[in-house]
């Protein structure tokens, strides 16, 4: 029998696992994960920010989260030697609102202790001379790292240590009994005293195995990206973000100088007719049945009619997602924007029509489920598998920790 279960290798799974086992060394971690890497899904299909905390309401776990995820992947990444860059975040406002919005961003981003700086015309211009804005805000400790590779190396480090990961492992069942928690997959069944889900775009299916109904449904957004030409590899110096509409539940569309030193524009958001489903020719009878028939998605979906027809409308025509970027990168045409993967994003809505902003989990006697993992979960993923942590030690009263270290 293992000590502990975890179901989900994408960065937050793997993240709780390693730490897990740096906690209790002397503990059998099993992570089961159903398809044969790491990574596949949301962690592997991301914009590859590492994000400063800019947005997220002050006191919540996003901000918290961020702050402190932003300094310990680059510490991580440093002790591992992975690269990543810390290129800085610009935020360009193009008309008088975007202005009012952006003055009401850089109190939020004093409120969440970031270091910034307001950027005249003139000093955006000097910046970034393919930018055209009015002002704008540089965030210094905004990065850019391939979050697989990270994961990949939190994999490594939790298989040193004693920990084993079982790939093609799709579970369909689970029993939560008095003494141990059994997981069912199309392979095998196993027993562990403890279970921990970390379970992405699945995460409402696992709490019903568990024999609940979860208050919450996961609704598919896919964001879709385009990579520019080779030649506009040095269009941007740093990452450039739109100021977001507050009454839009994404942040736009952006420019992201990628690792590989090639730029992306992306992403929009899409409802997907898949869950995992990553081309607009991807569908599923039951996800589509599942999302459409929920009261919550159907309210979501009637509130954002107008913006959500919009976004699927520039999804078919590159020209309308053209202008998107083309509002503060005048210079890009339709030729430059060449395909480039999506992603699929698990977005919890609520049964009164809200989007879940914030980190949500549920937790039975023996279990932690992850049940909502916003952006930024990628950033975030080593202080969020430092909390579960602390969450199972209080409530399995697993007993001290043998390492304090996060990471």
């Amino acid at each position: 029998m293992y000590d502990f279960i975890i179901i989900g290798g994408g960065i937050v799974g793997m993240s709780t696992a390693m730490q897990l086992q740096q906690a209790f060394p002397d503990r059998k971690v099993l992570v089961l994960e159903k398809e044969a890497r790491l990574a596949e899904h949301q962690t592997g299909h991301n914009s590859g920010v590492i994000h400063a905390g800019v947005y997220y309401t002050p006191g919540s776990l996003k901000a918290k989260f961020c702050l402190e995820g932003n300094r310990a992947t680059k510490a991580f990444c440093d002790r591992h030697g992975i690269p990543y860059l810390e290129c800085g975040k610009v935020l360009a406002a193009t008309n008088a609102l975007e202005m009012e919005r952006m003055k009401a961003l850089w109190e939020r981003t004093e409120a969440n202790g970031l270091e910034r700086y307001w950027l005249s015309a003139a000093e955006l211009e000097e910046r970034e001379p393919n930018i055209t804005g009015m002002a704008g805000i540089l965030v210094p400790s905004s990065g850019i790292v391939d979050f697989r590779t990270v994961t990949e190396a939190m994999g490594r480090e939790f298989r040193t240590l004693g920990g084993e990961i079982r790939f093609g492992s799709t579970v369909t069942g689970i029993e939560e009994l008095r003494s141990e928690v059994r997981i069912h997959s199309d392979r095998d069944t196993v027993a562990g005293r403890h279970l921990i889900s970390c379970s992405g775009l699945m995460a409402d299916r696992i709490v019903r195995m568990l024999g609940l109904e979860p208050s919450f449904r996961i609704c598919p957004f896919r964001g879709e990206y385009y990579r520019l030409k080779p030649e506009h590899n040095r269009i941007v110096n740093h990452l450039i973000y739109p100021i977001p509409d507050p009454s839009m539940p994404f942040l736009g569309v952006h420019l992201t100088s990628m690792i590989d030193g090639s730029v992306t524009v992306g992403p929009n958001a899409v409802l997907a007719w898949k869950r995992e489903g990553y081309r607009k020719t991807d569908l599923s009878l039951r996800d589509s049945l599942e999302t459409l028939s929920y009261p919550g998605i159907l309210k979501v979906l009637k509130q954002n009619l107008k913006p959500g027809l919009k976004e699927l409308k520039n999804s078919l025509f590159k020209g309308g997602y053209l202008k998107m970027v083309q509002k503060y990168c005048p210079m890009l045409e339709k030729a430059d924007l060449m395909p480039y993967p999506a992603g699929v994003r698990a977005q919890a809505v609520s049964r009164d029509g809200k989007l879940v902003d914030d980190f949500l989990f549920v937790n039975t006697a023996r279990t932690i489920n992850v049940c909502n993992a916003p952006s930024p979960a990628a950033t975030s993923a080593l202080p969020i598998g430092g909390h579960i942590v602390d969450t199972a030690i209080q409530q399995f009263h697993l007993g001290p920790r043998a390492d304090s270290r996060v990471a």
